[in-house]
């Protein structure tokens, strides 16, 4: 039997590895809808290769470029009104939208009881009391597709969850591990992008550099698989060789080990319950040679102890967390903070934290206008005190 599948976010790093997964396996998927914010090209030639039924472009400029360009049998829809109900029509939806947008998505698929098969982080940490809720409808499954937890999920599979002692959430350690703060107030944006392991899109990276990524993993790992935060803690493994690890409560700890491949958590989200090949991330143990474990320093990266502020205050309080590093990553992306603005810039917003609960979508989106909206403020106060020191 064929899956129809929906690829949103098809033209990002996530998206274009899943169509190769795809591509791999033509008598398994089939692509039914594909979506992009802006990338003409690339979205033409995807939509000319898979001959989707539909294709979402969110960006209206951009969707007028591509009209005369689709195939014949492939609808052109523009704007984000019908991304969320076009994704709920596949069997199984793909999820890999960049930011707090992907929550609407996360939300249909679910609420239509279809397989989601995650990579937008955010949607869960900002909305996860919401998520959970909708996860209960029935025919709803929510599978992880970070490399992280797509490991927890496949460890777990060995044992019931009263039998869990902690989950071990593994990082590369990103292109600044190893350095000081001090070492780390003139890092500039081509530092902060040059990931060591991975080959991501600019926000995740600059995430990754700031350990946000793995703030929002912690988060993500509690809400995913209801395990307390003191239960949940992070082990730096530069090689990115162990992609999680669960320890049980007899001292047993079962890990998921492969070349670091995007293509593996992709393909065991699609075909779940079964595995098929190809054998992405195989390991030559001819040739690992090491694997080496660091504690994470909390004093040159805070943002990941911010994360674990945020996820036990709960409530809006993931929500916040989340918005303020999407304003802070852009504004030091655009140039208006240094790096270690991010940082400040999280926590001076999440101390304005009003106590928020997360009861319905409705609330999510208002803590993250309103965490935006105070976010913005610290980057001009940010600007402020910058141009002070220069003058």
């Amino acid at each position: 039997m064929t899956t129809t599948v929906a690829v949103m976010g098809s033209t990002g790093s996530v998206g274009t590895q899943a169509l190769e997964v795809i591509r791999s396996a033509p008598d398994r998927f089939r692509v039914k809808v594909l979506s992009a914010r802006s990338s003409v090209d690339l979205l033409a030639t995807q939509a000319e290769e898979f001959r989707p039924d539909v294709v979402v472009v969110t960006d209206a400029t951009a969707a007028s470029a591509l009209e005369g360009r689709l195939p014949p049998g492939t609808e052109l829809v523009t704007g984000t009104a019908q991304l969320a109900p076009l994704a709920a029509e596949a069997q199984v939806v793909l999820n890999a939208v960049v930011g707090f947008a992907g929550l609407d998505v996360t939300l249909a698929a679910l609420g239509a009881g279809r397989r989601l098969a995650l990579a937008n982080k955010e949607s869960l940490v900002a909305g996860g009391p919401v998520v959970r809720a909708v996860a209960s409808t029935p025919g709803a499954e929510l599978v992880p597709v970070d490399s992280e937890h797509a490991a927890l999920h496949q460890c777990l599979r060995a044992g019931n969850p009263a039998e869990v002692a902690r989950l071990l959430v593994t990082a590369s350690g990103g292109p600044f591990r190893g350095r000081t703060a001090a070492e780390l107030a003139s890092v500039t944006i081509q530092d902060a992008l040059a990931h060591p392991t991975w080959n991501m899109g600019p926000k995740i990276s600059i995430d990754s550099s700031t350990l946000v990524n793995k703030g929002l993993e912690v988060i993500e790992a509690h809400e995913l698989f209801d395990v307390p935060y003191d239960a949940i803690e992070v082990v730096v493994h530069p090689q990115s060789i162990v992609h999680s690890m669960v320890e049980f409560v007899d001292g047993s700890t079962l890990a998921q080990l492969s070349m670091p491949d995007m293509r593996l958590p992709v393909a065991y989200a699609l075909g779940l319950p079964e595995r098929h090949g190809p054998a992405y991330g195989a390991i030559d143990w001819t040739t690992l040679g090491r694997l080496d474990f660091e504690v994470a320093d909390l004093d040159a990266f805070p943002c990941l102890g911010l994360a674990y502020e945020a996820g036990r205050a709960g409530g809006t309080a993931p929500c916040w967390f989340n918005a303020a590093n999407e304003v802070a990553v852009e504004s030091f992306l655009g140039g208006k903070i240094p790096w270690l603005g991010i940082a400040a810039l999280v926590k001076a917003t999440l101390s304005r934290h009003d106590g928020g609960q997360a009861r319905t979508a409705g609330d999510v989106i208002d803590a993250d206008r309103t965490a935006r909206r105070l976010a913005r403020e610290e980057v001009e106060r940010l600007g402020s005190r910058a141009t002070r020191r220069t003058t």
